[in-house]
């Protein structure tokens, strides 16, 4: 029975009167599971045709809810040996309305999701799981899969180098789980076909947007861009690139031949610029400004560009002779992706892995308008309620804050803030030696692979064993093995955001100096983070060895945040 400040919770807060709603249905759900464990694995799967049956008579989703929900936590147990608990069962009943789902880091989204993805994709047109990372898509599909197959339904995954011929296909499952870039980019790629036998996707009906404050707001305006070559033949970035890199030589702070900001992404010349530019060429009876020399002026803008706004190991990295997108907000790389309007030819003859030929734009979508084509969208991530008025605005979705199954544990402490880069750095070294010299594995994030390699050089030395983890190939390594290092007694590993993996589910256990390493949750014993990647945290509620606190240190470019256990 809820106490009086409960109730008067329940009538005050809107958010505790949803919570109360959706806690009403889980119990119709909970009070299922007798039924449920009576079944045969035959009788559970059979379920699946009774429920499409039923559907085809009239019944509707909601009705089909306690019953649908009931069978897969059943089918979950029995499959991966979790059961989905209580709040989890909410979490699900929240995203089949098409709300936002916020559930702290480590309350089980994964499992979550399953139960409104089995019951919106019975009518048998399709529902999708949309997350932001590649490795994440397959892991999940893989294990949750099980679940499904169980139930007699089928299950599916996009992987970047899949063929037309296989994302039709995986598209064609029962429930698809899948990156929000390739997603879009299938999206636009049907858009271009000429042939409806070419497509790919079917209908949007359902799809679950993991980290949605991430996809749905902090991208919502990106544009997805596919281009194509020109008509034409390229010009000749290399030439440009020269040019550009002589008149940098040649620029004076007194009357600089250009300017640029990097906050608000402009760089463009000076008057000064134009007429050294108009020198270089000869252009003796015109200017860059006349008509004719529009193509000029715009390949001197992008090769500004590219030297000033875009920096390698930050916007991109260069393998295998190829310069690579990197997702600013994931840190991902994005192979197959390029800048528009001749700016990545200018990065390729500024990094010298030119390529002749111009592209052009010829399909583009923002996240926000692509999303808003489905017939229903939920979300789910840490942090959804402060950017509630912009998902009630753009996407008609509220945002629910589900409670937690046990009692958060953890105790913030206030920031740690720096003057000076100089000083962050002396002061996370000392932290890491700290934490090093009591045996406890340090796992160091940055935003860049210049920062791990010169975090690492700064830790190098007899008395630390550093494992720096700042080669590019790494994002190909299997993250196991690299997390089986992290996990032995005192290692030091540093890792940039353009590979790293604090989003991936994986939990070691102990390790020899008796600390846990979860960095499936993005958490773990002892974590360092120059800047607050997305979605960063710790489950704050797991439960510790005497004497091991759980400790998270996150500094920022200037200032710090430090909270533990």
């Amino acid at each position: 029975m809820a106490s009086p400040l409960q109730l008067l919770k329940r009538i005050v807060d809107p958010n505790e009167r949803e919570v109360a709603r959706l806690a009403a249905r889980a119990e119709r759900v909970l009070a299922l599971e007798s039924d449920m464990r009576a079944l045969s694995d035959e009788q559970l799967r059979d379920l699946t045709g009774s429920f499409r049956e039923r559907l085809a008579r009239g019944t509707s989703l909601d009705e089909l809810l306690p019953e649908a929900f009931a069978a897969l936590r059943e089918a979950a147990d029995r499959t991966i040996g979790e059961r989905p608990f209580k709040v989890q069962i909410m979490g699900g009943v929240a995203l089949h309305m098409g709300m936002i789902a916020e559930m702290k880091t480590g309350e089980g989204k994964t499992l979550t999701a399953t139960m409104p993805l089995y019951l919106n994709a019975l009518p048998g047109k399709g529902a999708h799981l949309v997350t932001t990372n590649d490795f994440l898509v397959r892991w999940q599909a893989e294990w949750m899969g099980q679940i499904y197959e169980a139930l007699g339904m089928s299950v599916g995954y996009i992987q970047h180098s899949m063929t037309a011929t296989e994302r039709r296909s995986m598209y064609r499952k029962d429930i698809t789980y899948v990156e929000n870039s390739e997603l879009g980019f299938d999206y636009l790629r049907d858009n271009m076909a000429v042939d409806p036998a070419h497509l790919t996707q079917r209908e949007l009906h359902y799809a679950i947007v993991d980290e949605a404050d991430s996809i749905l707001v902090d991208e919502a305006r990106t544009p997805l861009i596919i281009s194509g070559e020109a008509s034409s033949a390229g010009a000749d970035y290399e030439f440009f690139d020269r040019l550009t890199e002589r008149m940098i030589r040649a620029s004076h702070d007194d009357d600089p031949f250009f300017n640029y900001d990097k906050k608000d992404h402009q760089a463009a010349l000076t008057e000064a610029g134009m007429v050294w530019v108009e020198k270089q060429l000869g252009m003796k009876d015109s200017s860059l400004v006349d008509p004719e020399n529009i193509e000029i002026a715009q390949l001197i803008d992008n090769s500004l560009k590219a030297h000033f706004l875009y920096e390698r190991d930050d916007e991109y990295v260069v393998k295998d002779g190829e310069v690579i997108i990197v997702d600013e907000f994931t840190g991902h790389l994005q192979p197959g992706r390029r800048y528009s309007d001749g700016l990545h030819q200018a990065i390729e003859a500024k990094e010298r892995v030119y390529t002749p030929r111009v592209r052009q734009t010829v399909a583009s979508i923002t996240y926000q308008n692509f999303f808003r084509l489905y017939d229903k969208l939920g979300g789910m991530t840490g942090t959804a309620k402060s950017e509630e008025p912009e998902f009630v605005t753009v996407y008609g979705a509220r945002v629910v804050i589900i409670p937690t199954n046990r009692p958060v544990r953890r105790h913030d402490y206030p920031d740690v803030i720096y003057k000076t880069q100089e000083s962050k750095y002396r002061g996370i070294v000392n932290e890491i030696i700290n934490m090093h010299v009591r045996s406890q594995p340090v796992l160091v994030g940055t935003r860049s692979v210049d920062v791990s390699e010169h975090l690492g050089q700064r830790l190098e030395g007899p008395q630390l064993r550093t494992h720096a983890l700042v080669q590019v190939l790494i994002h190909e390594l299997n993250y196991g093995a690299k997390v089986d290092k992290a996990q032995r007694e005192g290692i030091v590993s540093t890792v940039d955001s353009v590979r790293n993996r604090l989003d991936q589910p994986m939990a070691l256990g102990y390790s020899s100096a008796g600390v846990v390493v979860e960095v499936g949750e993005q958490g773990g014993e002892f974590q360092v983070a120059l800047r607050h990647p997305p979605g960063f945290g710790l489950t704050g509620k797991k439960s510790r060895p005497p004497g091991k606190p759980n400790t998270c240190f996150i500094l920022f470019p200037v200032f710090g945040y430090q909270c533990a256990l």
